[in-house]
């Protein structure tokens, strides 16, 4: 069984690889010493004069951790399907500050404005840039999408950095006292950073994954999100998955990429959905 599931993991994982393209590497924004970067994967046959699709993702780790990389495989199958895919860095909470994550958003916010201004270079349609991450990486995802302030004040405001649609997966947007993750750091703030409380008419179309045994975030919460999204006018898919937890739709997690093609398959069909990729799901399961 064990040499069988490593078998499939590696088939699975050799299978996106083989879209993979060389990512170009792009500092969006510099702190002090340090420059954060957008790593750009393109479509085989990308042109600078094209209008496409993009999606930025940005990681999870609790705010305090986690690398872009988590994202690679969803980069090179969306880039193979014809979307500017983009990995995000940004800067993590300091250890030991017990603060809100306000470098993190304001990095996210900086992203997504360096994309959108830089949109003609990048080959990419300003009007659809979407947002996706996973846990602490999902709430920024979220978070560009749907809540107005807490911007960088180095940042050109006339640059939107919204969202036009949503890859939420195991996503952290509710901060808030009920059931809400994050709220021992943003405390009585939770309004300013918590997505869930900031849904409004011109928030994007979303998707959400997550597993019905996730510890940190319950099947109550997304139902909750999602039926307000709805009363608002506004289209929210929730995909739940059977006995999976926290961070179930990475590559090779249990031993398997089951569920990650699964959610990856209904990314796909999701951005389909909106007219922004074309054709069938080109990811095959082995």
């Amino acid at each position: 069984m064990l040499r069988h599931s490593l078998s499939l993991c590696i088939v699975v994982i050799a299978c996106v690889s083989s879209f993979a393209a060389d990512p170009v590497s792009h500092v969006y924004k510099k702190v002090a010493d340090r420059e954060l970067t957008l790593n750009t994967f393109n479509p085989p046959d990308w042109k600078a004069a094209d209008q496409r699709p993009a999606i930025v993702f940005f990681h999870g780790g609790g705010w305090v951790g986690g690398s872009p990389k988590q994202f690679l495989k969803h980069c090179e199958y969306l880039a193979s399907r014809g979307m500017v895919a983009i990995e995000a860095d940004y800067r993590h909470i300091a250890k030991g500050d017990k603060g809100p994550p306000v470098d993190c958003v304001h990095d996210a916010k900086s992203a997504m404005r360096w994309v959108r201004g830089h949109a003609k270079e990048l080959g990419i349609d300003p009007n659809r840039i979407a947002a996706g991450g996973g846990s602490a990486g999902g709430h920024l995802a979220a978070f560009v999408g749907m809540v107005d302030g807490l911007d960088d004040p180095a940042d050109d405001l006339n640059v939107s950095a919204k969202a036009n649609a949503l890859a939420l997966f195991n996503s952290v947007f509710d901060n808030g006292p009920y059931q809400g993750w994050g709220r021992e750091r943003v405390g009585d703030r939770f309004k300013e950073f918590s997505p869930a409380h900031n849904i409004s008419k011109d928030d994007p179309p979303a998707i959400i994954f997550l597993g019905t045994q996730d510890k940190l975030i319950p099947v109550s919460v997304v139902e909750r999100f999602k039926a307000n999204m709805e009363k608002a006018g506004l289209r929210c898919e929730a995909k739940f998955y059977e006995g999976q937890g926290h961070g179930f739709f990475n590559p090779g997690k249990g031993g398997t990429d089951e569920y990650f093609y699964q959610t990856l398959l209904e990314t796909d069909k999701f951005l389909t959905s909106l007219g922004w990729l074309k054709g069938e799901p080109t990811l095959k399961k082995p």
